[in-house]
């Protein structure tokens, strides 16, 4: 039997779906039995992931390719625990309202770690748990929200195209050209060829 080659990104993105309860959201919130997703899974949603060298974000070569490539330009950090964050139990709330941007939100987590809540093409919540070492990318378009996990805290590079815009758009908000094109690449696609596939 051959041993299949873990992933080097599962030891800092992990995947689940999420259960109904409305605990603390800084909670895993599996189901039970456990779901996982996959970060094939994710990808088909359009959520990107590496994992690169956390210690040694100056230097990374990976990152230096990854930001060329994907025309990063714009890079700052973001701190988010009760001791760093002005007006923090306000802007956890804020950061957990179900939104969606117009451009890509792209973190990288060179401390600490959260939850990136995504919805999947049936509407399902997935948590997406970022580790130390982890990147993602979430799409345009794509309805999200962030939590901390109960450790309370995250160090995040942020990395943007050109001047960034933070600007999230609450839920509803389907009438937005970035809404429309996601569905069009990741959710109408997936309907289509399963559309095909069952007519073949």
């Amino acid at each position: 039997m051959v041993a299949t080659q873990k992933d080097p990104r599962e030891e800092v993105i992990q995947a689940w779906y999420m259960d109904d309860s409305d605990e603390d959201q800084r909670l895993p919130h599996h189901r039970e039995p456990k779901e996982f997703v996959s970060l094939d899974q994710l990808a088909e949603l359009g959520v990107l992931s590496w994992r690169l060298d956390a210690d040694n974000y100056e230097t990374d070569e990976e990152l230096k390719k990854i930001r060329e490539e994907r025309g990063y330009s714009y890079m700052d950090f973001c701190e988010v625990c009760p001791e760093k964050l002005p007006n923090y139990e306000e802007k956890i709330k804020n950061f957990f309202e179900e939104h969606l941007h117009t451009d890509e939100e792209i973190r990288y987590a060179v401390g600490g770690s959260g939850y990136f809540d995504v919805r999947d093409r049936n509407e399902r919540w997935i948590r997406v748990w970022l580790k130390k070492g982890g990147m993602i990318v979430l799409p345009a378009g794509i309805y999200h929200r962030f939590t901390l996990d109960t450790d309370n805290y995250i160090k995040a590079m942020r990395l943007f195209v050109g001047d960034p815009v933070w600007t999230p758009f609450n839920r509803p908000h389907d009438h937005l050209p970035a809404r429309k094109e996601y569905l069009k690449a990741f959710v109408d696609k997936e309907a289509g060829d399963h559309a095909v596939n069952a007519a073949a």
